[in-house]
C-alpha cells in the first residue's frame, strides 16, 4: 500500500498537466512521440540542423490531444544525425507546416532514416545513426483556435 497522504485522490481537474516529455530510442516509441506531434504547426524557420553537433532541431506548436482543446509550444530534437534532406516542402520561412506523422525506415541497425510527414505531400528525412529523438514541452497551454479535422479521412469513414 501507499505511504503517500494523496496516493488515492484523483487530480482535481483545475490542476494543469504536467508537461509532455517524451524519449523515443527504438520504432515503438516513435509511435508515441508521433502521435503526440499529429497537427503540429511549425514554419521552416523552425528547423535547425547543427552540423557540428549533429543534431537536428524543431519547435513546434503542438495540438494537445492528450488535454483536448489546447495548444502548447514544444521542441523534438534528434541526436546522432548524419543528414537532412526535404522534398516539396515550402521554401518561405514563414510559411506554415503542418505535421502529420513520423515513419522510420531502418537500414543497417541501428541506422536508418527518420521521415516527417506534412500536409500537402512533403517530407523532411533525417539519417540518423540511431534512434535519438527528445520531445519536450516549452510553455504553458493555450486554447486553439479550432480543433485540427482530416475531412479526407473523415468522408472516407461511413457509419455501419
Amino acid at each position: 500500500m501507499s505511504t503517500e497522504p494523496n496516493a488515492l485522490t484523483p487530480p482535481q481537474p483545475d490542476t494543469p498537466p504536467e508537461p509532455l516529455r517524451l524519449l523515443a530510442m527504438d520504432v515503438e516509441d516513435l509511435q508515441f512521440v508521433s502521435a503526440a506531434l499529429q497537427d503540429a504547426i511549425l514554419r521552416p524557420v523552425d528547423i535547425v540542423w547543427e552540423r557540428s553537433s549533429r543534431q537536428v532541431t524543431l519547435t513546434l506548436s503542438r495540438f494537445c490531444w492528450e488535454c483536448g482543446g489546447t495548444r502548447v509550444m514544444a521542441a523534438m530534437q534528434f541526436g546522432d544525425v548524419i543528414a537532412v534532406k526535404s522534398r516539396q516542402l515550402p521554401r518561405g520561412p514563414e510559411q506554415a507546416l503542418e505535421l502529420l506523422a513520423l515513419h522510420f525506415e531502418p537500414s543497417e541497425a541501428p541506422s536508418g532514416q527518420v521521415y516527417l510527414m506534412f500536409a500537402g505531400g512533403g517530407d523532411l528525412r533525417i539519417d540518423v545513426e540511431c534512434l535519438d529523438v527528445v520531445l519536450a514541452d516549452l510553455s504553458d497551454r493555450w486554447p486553439a483556435r479550432e480543433k485540427p479535422s482530416h475531412p479526407d479521412v473523415d468522408d472516407a469513414v461511413e457509419p455501419a
